[in-house]
């Protein structure tokens, strides 16, 4: 089951990282790119604090640098506790991964730092701002979605990869807004 599992992840890959071309490969490493982001976040960073205050913004952040790290670290676990090779490192495909980057990145892939992170972001804000901001987890959710497939497109993960991360991501993103819930309601008056 577990070999048919994985042989079905590599050939859904090699589909869809098959499908890019020059023309899209711009716009996928600009998505893919962490820095590109960085708009983005000064946005949120202003809506959170026009909604909740500097106070409330300061709690946020902290929690926010522990959902990087938390997701990131435990991206860093898995990559080298599973050891599963990122696909343009794969022996068995590795020649046929259109690899968008001008490097691999590390030997293992498994799971996505970048698709937990972005929608454990986009969770986060979105449990943040639900009751003030209706309609922004569309945009938050299509922003990280991209992020996430930008993965499998530029070919250093595999879907598998990518939909655990972005597993954890809303797992953890979830959990660690609504302890900064309670920590505005505690701390942040």
């Amino acid at each position: 089951m577990l070999e048919e599992l994985i042989t079905w992840d590599k050939e859904v890959f090699l589909y869809l990282n098959g499908l890019g071309t020059e023309t899209w490969d711009g716009f996928w490493l600009f998505i893919t790119n962490k820095w590109s982001a960085i708009p983005l976040y000064v946005v949120l960073l202003g809506t959170l604090y026009h909604f909740f205050g500097w106070k409330r913004t300061l709690i946020a952040l902290v929690f926010i640098g522990l959902l990087i790290t938390a997701t990131d670290q435990l991206a860093n676990f898995f990559k080298y506790g599973v050891q599963r090779p990122r696909p343009c490192h794969d022996l068995d495909i590795g020649s046929l991964v259109r690899l968008v980057k001008k490097s691999c990145g590390g030997k293992f892939g498994y799971f996505s730092a970048h698709a937990s992170n972005s929608i454990a972001l986009a969770t986060f804000f979105s449990v943040l701002f639900k009751a003030k901001i209706k309609w922004i987890s569309t945009p938050l959710a299509l922003w990280a979605l991209l992020v996430a497939y930008s993965r499998i497109y530029i070919g250093v993960h595999y879907p598998l990869d990518v939909a655990t991360g972005i597993l954890i991501g809303l797992i953890f993103g979830g959990l660690f807004a609504n302890l900064s819930i309670f920590a505005f309601e505690k701390f942040g008056t």
